[in-house]
């Protein structure tokens, strides 16, 4: 056999190459290949099954879509590391969401297309700008915050997912599009139509047979009356937000919010922005950042509850930092709470909602001396590593001091970044990611601030289930809480 190639997706001494078809991996039937074995609901567990049967790199097809399958916390950083230029995103995954009807945002955008929108997304997320819109997050929080609290007074379950999206689309509402849609306080639709969709491209993606095309089922037609509903939604805050820009010509100095943002960034001279563009990434603002937030909180608060030293801990360094009957968490407040950011991440590394992340080879090319063929789907799996004994002590125990500069004095602990990678890695790193860790930091600070948590659970007392949507989040977590002395 020929030694591999200096492209290499893994850099390191030459090995042997080995040929995708020799790969293993699960049995398939004839044309529909492994389509039939996967259980979309939990398809981040079967894979992450399949590579403790079959090893770090294995291969799965369906129909005539190639897979490659990794779980190797080298190789998978080493091909996010090598987009654009060798992977792109899953060209599936936009033609999906273009026939939905919506425009490609920066999430699935390829090409001359990703290079357009990046500069406009990441300038309407950096942190100096997500900080301007720290006054609109605090509206978000005192609201629920006056949800929670009627909970508490009345003794009543909090369906704790259901909340926390709520909290996160009138964050994302209000901080990014600069609309007050305030699902917190009534019963505004535009969740349950975001609740429909997200999950729906995860199906359409995995699927053998396009059938929609073909055939409209029951779900099929509600789901589009959702795409209607959510596309005339963002229709209306792109149309708002202009209104204001053309109203008040200095919000283009200083816009309010990081939809004004990314108009103004896209109406410059030279950005080539567009109003697709905009509207793209409205959408992907909206359907990811409400389950990605959401199902990460509903995930920690359960750790939390489930290892009482790490609650208590956290809750005394958010009311030292900030003591409960002081004013309002201020940024520099949010900054203090590193064992609060922490368990944060510590939560990431043991629930991470985006289990793996989808590549696609642009041409021929060889992985750590796999030959794969161009168009191949790569998976990266990002929890095997990152609960693995030979990266973490005690790895499926949750202990936020890995993530602590006090603790970290040798160089495996200080490595943790590079083997836990929820927001993945390279040019495509998570442009929300700031805006993500922030949501989270204020609506944990007011929760341990202002209560107590008597229980987080679900209604049977059961180990909460897994449920993969797209995004992996906990199914049916209750809590319950009492109001802080």
């Amino acid at each position: 056999m020929e030694r591999a190639d200096p492209q290499s997706a893994v850099s390191g001494p030459p090995r042997l190459k080995l040929r995708y078809a020799d790969l293993p991996g699960p049995k398939g039937v004839p044309f529909f290949g492994n389509a039939f074995q996967l259980d979309k609901d939990r398809l981040h567990q079967q894979l992450e099954g399949w590579a403790r049967e079959f090893g770090p790199s294995f291969r799965v097809r369906i129909a005539n879509r190639r897979m490659l399958i990794l779980s190797d916390h080298k190789v998978v950083a080493s091909v996010l590391r090598d987009r654009p230029e060798r992977f792109r995103r899953p060209t599936r995954h936009g033609q999906i969401v273009k026939e939905m009807g919506f425009e490609d945002g920066l999430f699935f955008a390829n090409d001359e297309t990703w290079k357009r929108q990046r500069r406009m997304v990441m300038a309407a997320l950096d942190p100096r700008h997500v900080k301007a819109y720290f006054k609109s997050l605090v509206t978000v929080v005192t609201r629920l915050e006056g949800r929670w609290k009627k909970a508490a007074t009345g003794g009543a379950e909090i369906d704790l997912q259901s909340d926390l999206m709520r909290y996160t689309v009138d964050a994302i509402a209000g901080l990014a599009f600069g609309s007050d849609v305030n699902t917190l306080e009534t019963e505004d639709a535009i969740q349950q139509h975001l609740n429909r969709i997200f999950p729906a491209i995860a199906r359409r993606v995995t699927a053998a047979v396009p059938y929609w095309r073909y055939v409209k089922l029951p779900a099929d037609r509600q789901l589009e009356r959702s795409v209607k509903e959510v596309k005339a939604a963002i229709e209306r805050f792109i149309a708002e937000a202009r209104t204001r820009l053309a109203d008040d010509p200095e919000r283009r100095k200083d816009p309010k919010n990081l939809l004004e943002a990314m108009i103004v960034a896209a109406d410059q001279e030279g950005s080539e922005g567009r109003n697709g563009d905009i509207a793209g990434n409205v959408f992907m603002m909206l359907v990811a950042g409400e389950d990605t937030t959401a199902n990460t909180l509903a995930w920690m608060l359960e750790l939390l509850y489930l290892n009482p030293e790490a609650l208590q801990r956290a809750q005394a360094e958010v009311r030292q930092v900030v003591p409960p009957g002081a004013d309002d968490l201020t940024m520099e407040a949010l900054d203090e709470l590193v064992y609060v950011e922490a368990c944060i991440n510590e939560t990431m590394r043991l629930k991470p909602v985006a289990t793996f992340l989808p590549s696609q080879a642009i041409r021929d090319t060889v992985i750590d001396g796999i030959e794969v063929p161009a168009d191949t789907l790569v998976l990266g799996l990002l929890r095997p590593d990152a609960t693995d004994s030979r990266y973490f002590p005690e790895p499926m125990r949750f202990d936020p001091d890995r993530w602590l500069e006090k603790t970290a004095g040798t160089a495996d602990a200080k490595s943790t970044t590079r083997v836990s990678m929820p927001f993945g890695a390279g040019s495509r790193l998570c442009p929300g990611r700031y805006l993500a860790l922030l949501e989270m930091k204020m609506a944990i600070a007011m929760l341990l601030r202002r209560f107590s948590i008597d229980r987080v659970g679900t209604a049977n007392g059961k180990p909460t289930r897994e449920l993969f949507a797209f995004a992996m989040g906990p199914v049916g977590l209750r809590m319950e809480l009492s109001e802080s002395a």
